[in-house]
């Protein structure tokens, strides 16, 4: 079997993290992020229309036609598995709310603007969500992070020790922050099937580190005595192949997502497909080096 030198290079690898962390920040605080509908709050309207020669551009001009609070609206075509040949559904967002009166003339309005551009549509679905329940959902969302990133600090804690812990979870802040920068730099919509991604990428990402873990723990009992890099490289080099295996079969299945879903599951299989490459890279070249160090220091 091959033998890597994974903790030799572990230098180069951490100074590419450390790179793509701090590009990723500096997207976020200066690109931001493109939030869904449900963390910026207003309507989503999605219009099914039988042409495929329809554009996004056709869509803006029939809502910029009907009032000036759509000259903002974000359009964007949505494509779904089995939709027929020659039909085409359309996303309209905008941060605006409107009652059961002003929803069915708009409907009624947008249908008939698509007539009068020969062009048989309709409105599919019309979802809203109000000011304060965005606000509630953003502030929920960064709560449940943060509550799982702690829950899991004290779950390692308790089954391996405190520095460990702080290993796994330095990790995975480095996957979620990572991964948030590509959905920041890429204007990937972040949604709420965007925030389920990077929660079970946290779950993904740690399994992948406790295998390591659970694997240097063993071998340090079995070879007291022995230095701790060579421990730690020997370990990683035992689940190696086990760790590409499985993030190999997560990486093709949320690839293919990504690929050929619809647009409501998107950003999931974004999120997941960068997460499975970011939580294997992380296992085993943020995680285990944080052993090295406290093993050096006591």
């Amino acid at each position: 079997m091959m033998h890597m030198d994974f903790v030799g290079k572990r230098m180069i690898f951490i100074t590419i993290s450390l790179i793509l962390v701090a590009a990723s920040v500096i997207s976020i605080f200066t690109k931001g992020f493109n939030f869904g509908v449900e963390f910026l709050g207003g309507s989503e309207i999605i219009l099914r229309v039988e042409s495929s020669t329809f554009v996004e551009a056709d869509v803006r001009r029939i809502f910029n036609e009907i009032s000036n609070d759509f000259s903002s609206a974000r359009v964007t075509r949505v494509r779904s598995v089995g939709d027929p040949e020659g039909v085409t559904k359309f996303s309209v967002t905008v941060t605006k709310t409107f009652d059961v009166t002003e929803k069915d003339a708009l409907q009624s309005t947008i249908e008939k603007k698509l007539s009068d551009s020969n062009v048989k549509g309709q409105v599919v679905s019309f979802n809203e969500t109000g000011g304060s329940a965005a606000e509630e959902i953003r502030r929920l969302t960064w709560r449940a992070v943060l509550i799982t990133l702690i829950a899991i600090l004290v779950y390692i804690t308790l089954r391996f020790n405190f520095v460990f812990g702080i290993g796994a979870t330095l990790a995975l802040v480095h996957d979620v922050v990572i991964t948030l920068g590509f959905f920041s730099f890429f204007s990937y919509e972040l949604n709420v099937p965007a925030v389920a991604a990077l929660l079970t990428l946290i779950g993904y990402s740690l399994n992948n580190t406790i295998v390591v873990y659970d694997r240097i723990r063993e071998n340090m009992k079995k070879y007291r005595g022995k230095e701790i890099a060579v421990t730690v490289n020997n370990s990683i080099n035992q689940v190696f192949t086990r760790s590409i295996n499985t993030s190999l079969t997560t990486f093709i299945v949320v690839f293919v997502l990504l690929l050929f879903a619809g647009n409501a599951i998107k950003p999931f299989a974004f999120g997941m497909t960068v997460g499975s490459v970011v939580g294997t890279y992380s296992s085993i070249y943020i995680a285990s080096p944080m052993v090295i160090r406290w093993v050096k220091v006591k």
